[in-house]
């Protein structure tokens, strides 16, 4: 480390931007080279080189020996023949996201923008086109704030095969992959930590695409605690003087608390927290962050329910979708993904802006503490396979609760078999409640707060789908 550098992570403390405590929900996209095999997950760029796993066997029975079909060789193969990063941001904004971007890099050393740091990217080779500028202009245009995603700490032994003829071991791939490394390095915690070299271009390639871009916000993927400190310091400290209204999103305890956003992957919190927090998760229904063969996709409910659950816990949803290789969506995420904007088109007063009630939620439902922690990590490394993480589905006698200025909001996650919403939490003696509405409904509501508890009377007809928002104005 530079003696004469001197590092304050207390300076680099900031309040959240405001533009992201009211946005809620954004959108990123997994699109890189693992999407032309689209098998089994977004890791078949590491796992395709470890003999037996089942990414190896598919691999070298699909296209040959790792020595004479690398990954390098699947580029051309990214064709982005139907990259529209118009018709991408009118699907994000036909979600209800506010914030969305495609990921940056991967842990696969392929960058999705024109890097002059790194030959291996987008223009120099696959779709030959700047995924990170189109995108980011295309949402700009429509008032979307951009997000840059970094996985590549990973890229560390990403690439260390257990076959020693791989093309990884091959001095003239060392452009593609890196150069070679003891196998251990692609451990999770390894014994041999990134070397400065690796640290810096790890560090210059955020910083051209802050200088490129500007982003409003930068993720970072789990196991960036092996960057030298120096480099992540400079890192964040270069971002915020450039972006001062940014936020920088991490895992675990990659970067200390109050310096950005904490991120739990696939996570939730059981209770509300004082501190904003976001938890990535996938709209794909395969255990993948990308397109894979015959994919599936989750249901515009489940994701609503996650949403409101999260939102009610001071929490942002980060949703990912991955295209096809030739850049476009599959028809069934993109009828999800309208379904959700349709939903928030009617509903978006409960959620966006919004701040947590005293009390979250009410239910049947208990919703754990989970995310996809080191554990899960060590797990998938060693057996290929992602770990499942207990996502608890919310029923109908589910509510949430959020609320903004003298409104409370509660979300009811059914509609009420016999006519009523019973909510045991605003019972008599609790808020003073002057009027009751649904949102998107014109009927007035006829309700009354006993001591057991809040009961409105149901209109007629429903609004929408998937969920219910009441808007109580309280004295």
């Amino acid at each position: 480390m530079n003696d004469m550098y001197t590092m304050n992570w207390n300076q680099l403390q900031r309040p959240i931007p405001e533009w992201f405590s009211e946005a809620k929900f954004g959108i990123f996209i997994h699109w890189g080279p693992y999407s032309v095999p689209a098998f089994k997950d977004e890791w078949y760029s590491r796992h395709m080189y470890s003999k037996g796993m089942p990414h190896n066997i598919h691999h070298e029975k699909t296209y040959g020996s790792l020595k004479d079909f690398g990954y390098k060789d699947f580029y051309p193969m990214m064709t982005g023949a139907k990259f529209d990063p118009e018709e991408w941001a009118d699907l994000i904004v036909h979600s209800g996201a506010r914030y969305a971007g495609p990921v940056s890099e991967h842990c696969d050393n392929f960058s999705l923008w024109d890097s002059s740091v790194n030959p291996v990217n987008s223009v120099n080779y696959g779709p030959h086109r700047d995924v990170v500028g189109e995108c980011f202009s295309a949402l700009r245009k429509r008032g979307i704030r951009t997000l840059a995603t970094f996985h590549h700490q990973w890229l560390w032994g990403w690439f260390m095969s257990t076959d020693p003829d791989a093309d990884v071991y091959d001095p003239k791939n060392e452009l593609y992959y890196g150069p070679a490394l003891p196998l251990e390095t692609n451990r999770y915690d390894p014994w041999r930590y990134p070397d400065e070299k690796f640290c810096r271009i790890w560090r210059e390639k955020v910083r051209e695409v802050v200088e490129k871009y500007s982003p409003d916000a930068l993720y970072f993927d789990s196991r960036t605690f092996i960057i030298r400190e120096e480099d992540r310091f400079r890192m964040a400290e270069h971002f915020y003087r450039h972006i001062p209204n940014g936020i920088l999103t991490y895992k675990q305890e990659d970067f200390p608390a109050d310096i950005g956003i904490c991120d739990l992957e696939r996570g939730r919190f059981s209770e509300p927290k004082s501190f904003a927090w976001q938890s990535d998760d996938r709209l794909e229904d395969n255990i993948t962050w990308c397109m894979v063969q015959e994919p599936r996709y989750r249901s515009a409910t489940n994701v609503i329910h996650q949403l409101c659950d999260i939102v009610s816990k001071n929490g942002n949803l980060l949703l990912n979708v991955g295209p096809y290789a030739d850049g476009s969506f599959h028809p069934d995420a993109v009828k999800e993904l309208y379904a959700i904007g349709d939903w928030l088109k009617i509903n978006g007063e409960a959620i966006y802006g919004t701040h947590p009630y005293k009390a979250a939620m009410e239910g049947p439902t208990y919703i754990k503490d989970v995310n996809y922690d080191v554990s899960k990590i060590q797990e998938q490394l060693a057996t290929g396979e992602e770990s499942q993480v207990e996502q608890q589905l919310l029923t109908s006698r589910d509510f949430r609760f959020t609320s903004r200025d003298n409104s409370l909001y509660v979300i009811a996650m059914g509609w009420p078999q016999d006519g009523d919403w019973k909510i045991r939490t605003l019972k008599s003696g609790t808020e003073e409640i002057s009027s009751v509405s649904l949102l998107g409904s014109r009927e007035p509501l006829h309700f009354t707060q006993t001591p057991e508890a809040l009961i409105v009377h149901a209109p007629s007809e429903k609004p929408c789908n998937h969920a219910y928002a009441l808007k109580l104005s309280i004295k």
